[in-house]
């Protein structure tokens, strides 16, 4: 992949995926919003703000200077949440190099617009959809940093594009597969982030195996239908994109979202939860929304969706999440 790559985003994944591309030799420079966290990288070879404990290598570069981070960069890679997005990549636009390839590491659904991360990049930029890829599986950030084995997913609908990304972060514990379905990609990555947030309510709610199990493959079923009606490859739902990053998301107490829906599940409040994840919202809790538009918009029945999102937006009880499923019209399976 020629050129350096440039990950703007120094939180917990954008901060791991730079130390993944540095272990692979790749030349990667890490842009942080704020200045003192840039400085403390440089200084400390640590982001103790977000992955405290983790030695960064040292051809990882940092700046809080954007004109700095994307000068001569052949791959952008935007770490940034889904729901800024938009307003993050709008005032780097002009700075973004010519035919770079634009990687999104990002897992939702754009409130409002219902854009896809990979379709708010196209709109944004100005760029044809094959200069676009994705990264998504299961990624917990933690777990990569501490050079846990994992495999990941890098789609673009230009395969080569997409080769040469997996070539510039293949490590001895951080494997990439390529796809050339997009759509499928991120409907998994975003969708798991509503599942999850079930299966943390159900757990807080002291359910056991079978209900999370139970939660975990009507989820990816509904997840599924979504995918068939926007066109994407039914394969890629039973792969790492799909039924990968759900199961780590769905069962790891570091999962945010599942971390946030145990909460709620307990009876806390929304704010209460979002102080126990640090103070932000997990993704999930706004996608529910823009996903259940989109299936809406697209006549998909997605039930546990509907009850996310009725928990997170309506004040609906996650005590009655269990009975508003499970009272739903028996049907065949499939």
């Amino acid at each position: 992949m020629a050129g350096k790559i440039t990950v703007m985003g120094a939180g917990s994944w954008g901060t791991t995926f730079a130390k993944v591309l540095a272990d692979a030799g790749t030349e990667v420079v890490l842009w942080a919003r704020r200045r003192d966290v840039a400085e403390g990288i440089a200084a400390t070879r640590q982001n103790r703000d977000y992955l405290p404990g983790v030695v960064l290598p040292d051809p990882l570069t940092s700046t809080s200077d954007p004109r700095a981070a994307l000068e001569g960069a052949g791959t952008v890679v935007l770490a940034v949440p889904s729901q800024t997005l938009r307003h993050n990549l709008t005032a780097w636009r002009a700075l973004l190099p010519r035919g770079a390839t634009l990687v999104s590491l990002a897992k939702g659904v754009e409130l409002g617009t219902l854009k896809r991360m990979s379709e708010v990049v196209v709109d944004v930029a100005g760029v044809p959809q094959d200069q676009v890829a994705v990264v998504s599986g299961p990624n917990l950030a933690k777990e990569i940093a501490e050079e846990q084995p994992t495999a990941t997913v890098i789609a673009c609908r230009d395969h080569d594009r997409a080769v040469a990304l997996q070539q510039a972060c293949t490590t001895g514990y951080f494997r990439p597969y390529t796809i050339t379905d997009v759509i499928g990609c991120e409907l998994g990555g975003a969708c798991k982030n509503v599942i999850a947030l079930s299966c943390g309510m159900a757990d807080g709610l002291g359910f056991g195996a079978n209900t999370l199990a139970t939660l975990m493959t009507r989820g990816l079923a509904e997840t599924s239908r979504l995918g068939a009606a926007l066109g994407a490859d039914p394969m890629t739902f039973a792969g790492l994109a799909g039924l990968g990053d759900l199961v780590a998301s769905c069962s790891s107490p570091l999962s945010r979202n599942r971390t946030f829906g145990a909460r709620l599940g307990r009876g806390e409040t929304m704010a209460q939860a979002q102080a126990a994840v640090g103070g932000q919202v997990a993704e999930g809790v706004k996608s529910c929304s823009s996903i259940r538009e989109l299936a809406l918009r697209h006549g998909v029945e997605m039930p546990i969706t509907e009850v996310v999102h009725r928990v997170c937006h309506d004040g609906f009880d996650p005590n009655e999440m269990a009975g508003q499923l499970i009272g739903r019209k028996t049907r065949p399976e499939r």
